[in-house]
Formats: structure tokens, sequence, C-alpha cells
């Protein structure tokens, strides 16, 4: 479908499309995503048709003006839909890229039904991939289950050693919940061994309903389920491992939170929706085409129209999204306002503020308690790496300096204070989400493909 009348101003924004809807072969027990079948009552197949399919990429494609256009197909389980979907979604992406334009497309999957043709399909298009392990088979097992209440450990390892036998890029996404936080180096190490350079410590918060949901609505109490990690046992897994990182992997493992956390230190912003002041530039799109304000707000309160009935670029810059935006910077508490790793944190996702404050505020992060210690935790080393890199010294040197017992490094650590590099915040805070190629050095400085950093 096209539209002729005049689009409006556009901005950089992302989207993460589920062409399979909600649709998954496995049942973990914190997917907060299975139960959106709801918004779709009555509905059977969750296949995104053709006509949809070409009509967002053609949109999304003319929308970015930027020099590398990005995709993320998600789920669900995409890989439900079999390869020939994405050959389409690959021959369909080629008729709209314009010339000069780079293309990337990111994958996210359990792993399960990977198979010698997806993973040289994912290979020869140059697809990045998110795989799903929750760590070793105990760990990953006790959530991640399949549809009959069977372990999925192996088959996901299956997939894993597919893509490192037929060279596809991968980063390990780690759900960090109520029993792997227990054990976060048993966790670190087995993703080392298993080759993974990549990886991504996401924390599982999910609110239980006062009642069961009808058509989708957001929860409202502030009890958590029991797969929901405690906020001093996440902040508790984050040291441990930044611990044993600083001390031994800097430059050669790629840890997403500590990655953007640098980069916020040097001035350049997170470059991650959650670390970031303000959000509402990283949409889902369901399977029909409907658009929603984020990943984790699709409900019926958070829907903002169609691609099929209204120009892409519309929905994004609407006024119901921009204010969703910046809400997350108007609504901090101001506890968090005067709090000194702000710079760090900017109060984390607005889904989890659902806790009040010691003054009885509204609006407190459930990970407050963790995510503060670890910020606070990271000070002195992230500013060791920090003037080292503004003095044009690599980072890792933080390794030497620690075996060393060097002053300020394994000291004492000293109070969080807000790092003051206008030249670096300025250049960052300039550059649009997506300006910068993927395959460009990362600004952050850590030395890899922004791709790998702060662009993941």
């Amino acid at each position: 479908m096209r539209f002729s009348h005049p689009l409006p101003r556009r901005r950089a924004f992302h989207v993460m499309a589920k062409p399979i809807g909600p649709r998954c072969n496995l049942r973990c027990a914190y997917c907060f995503y299975l139960e959106k079948d709801r918004l779709y009552p009555g509905k059977h197949s969750f296949r995104m048709s053709d006509e949809t399919l070409e009509s967002f990429i053609r949109q999304y494609i003319e929308a970015q003006e930027v020099p590398e256009v990005s995709f993320a197909w998600q789920g669900g389980e995409p890989t439900l839909l079999g390869v020939e979907f994405f050959r389409r979604v690959v021959e369909l992406q080629r008729k709209y890229l314009p010339p000069g334009v780079r293309l990337i497309n990111a994958l996210q999957t359990n792993g399960t039904l990977l198979d010698a043709e997806w993973c040289r399909f994912l290979r020869e298009n140059n697809f990045l991939v998110g795989i799903s392990i929750d760590g070793p088979r105990e760990l990953h097992d006790h959530f991640r289950q399949d549809a009959k209440g069977g372990p999925s450990f192996d088959s996901a390892l299956r997939g894993l050693g597919l893509m490192r036998e037929h060279g596809v890029e991968f980063n390990v996404l780690c759900v960090v919940n109520r029993v792997n936080s227990q054990r976060p180096l048993e966790c670190y190490h087995f993703f080392k061994e298993e080759g993974a350079q990549f990886i991504q410590f996401i924390p599982i918060v999910e609110r239980l309903a006062e009642e069961a949901p009808r058509h989708g609505a957001a929860p409202s109490t502030r009890e958590v389920s029991e797969a929901s990690v405690l906020p001093e046992d996440y902040g508790r897994f984050l040291c441990e491992i930044y611990d044993e990182w600083v001390r031994n992997d800097v430059g050669k493992v790629y840890i997403q939170t500590f990655e953007v956390a640098f980069s916020a230190w040097m001035g350049r912003g997170a470059g991650l929706c959650v670390f970031e002041p303000t959000c509402g530039t990283a949409l889902a799109l369901e399977h029909n085409g409907d658009l929603y304000s984020c990943d984790h707000y699709v409900y019926p309160e958070y829907y903002l129209g169609n691609l099929m009935e209204q120009p892409l670029v519309e929905l994004v810059d609407s006024t119901f999204q921009r204010e969703f935006g910046t809400s997350k910077r108007d609504a901090l508490p101001r506890v968090c306002r005067e709090c000194e790793v702000r710079f760090l944190c900017n109060g984390c996702c607005p889904k989890n503020r659902f806790l009040r404050t010691p003054a009885g505020e509204e609006g407190l992060n459930y990970l407050c308690a963790g995510l503060k210690r670890f910020f606070t935790h990271i000070g002195p080393t992230m500013e060791w790496m920090a003037q080292a890199f503004s003095q044009g010294r690599p980072p890792a040197g933080v390794m030497d300096a620690l075996r060393k017992g060097g002053p300020g490094v394994a000291g004492a650590a000293p109070a969080v204070r807000k790092p003051e590099r206008p030249e670096h915040r300025d250049a960052a805070r300039g550059a649009a989400p997506g300006t910068i190629g993927r395959n460009s050095p990362c600004p952050c400085g850590s030395g890899k493909k922004y791709k790998r950093c702060c662009g993941a």
C-alpha cells in the first residue's frame, strides 16, 4: 500500500519485527510475549502476509535517512516461518534498498530449529544471530522448556554448534532470572567455553496481574513472578562477572552492559534505550502490521496504528509516541534525578518503574538497588579506562594495572562522579542512532565494530 500525501519529518528509529507474532515452539516460563495471542482472539495463523511484509520493508527502508539500514526479526520464534520466508525478506530488501546503502539483518532465535540449510542461508546473507541460552544445562532447562515440558538445552546447543561450524556471526542472549543469578561465574565461564565473544545479560522482571488479563491488558500490581530476578542478586551477578571480565577479558569478550556503561562514562551516551534519558525510537511490529510503542509495551494502551492503513513514519512521529519517549525522563522521581549514577542509568526501563521511593514517590525502578550497586562498583576501573582512552592508550591496559595493584584501580573505590568530557558527549549526542556504520569502529572506544557494541 502506498500513501500519496506528504510524509512528516523523519527521525531515526528502529523496529523489532515479529512476523510470526507470539508463536513459539518453546514454553519458557518467564516469556512475556506468549500471552500476546490474547490481542488477537480467535486468530490461528500469525504468519505475516507477503503484502504486509513488502509494505513494511519498503516503508522502513524509505524512512531511514542513514547510511545503513538495520532490520531486527524476532518472535515468538521466527525460524518457525522457514528459510523460504527469509529468502523473500532478502529479495524484497534488495528490491527497495537504494544504491550505496548498507543492509544488516539481525535474527533472534532459541536455536532449536536451526539446521545446515538455515546456517548456510544466515552466513551467505550476513545475518547477525542472537541465540537465547541461559547457561549450562541445569540453569538453561529450569525455565526454558519445550511445548511438552521437556528440556531444550541439547537442541539449543546443537544450533549454536551449527552456527559456529558454518561461520554465522552470533551473540548469546542470557536471561538473568531468579535461578541463574545465583551462579554468575558458572554462566560466564560456560559461555566463554562455548566460544561466545558477544554476550547480553538481560534481566527478567515480569509483574503478575491482579486477575487473568483480558485482551492483553498491562499488569498493574507490584508483585513479580517467581522467575523474576531479585534486584540485589542482579547487581551481584553483574559485579562478579565484571570483576572477572575486567581482570582477564577486556578486548576479548564484549558484554553489552559493560560496553554501554563505558560509552556513557566517556560522555557519549549509552546507546541503549534502557539507559538513555529518553526512549520511544525502538518500536514493535506485529504480524499484521500493527505497531506498538515498544517490545515491552505490546498492550492495547500502546497501540499506535497499522502500517497498512497509515504511514509508518506518521505512527513513529505521533504525539503519543513522542510523549511516550520523553516521559522516561520527565517522570523520574526526585531520588533518581539526584542520584550520582543517573548519567549511567537514567532510571532504566520504564516498564520496571513500579516501586515507591523511600519518600513515597511513585516511579522507582524495581532493579534500582542492583543497578546502583553495579554502577558504583565499576567506578574505579571505568574511570581508569576512560582516562586511558582519552590519553590514546588502550582501555585493555586496565588488566595489567590491576595485576600490578595500581593506585585508583585496586584500591578503595572512590565516589562515582559524572565524567565531564563535552567533546565526547557532544559528538555522540549529535549523532542520531544509525548514523554510524555498523561496521565502523564503535565510538565508545571498545575497539570493536559498532554492530557488536553499542549498536547491538
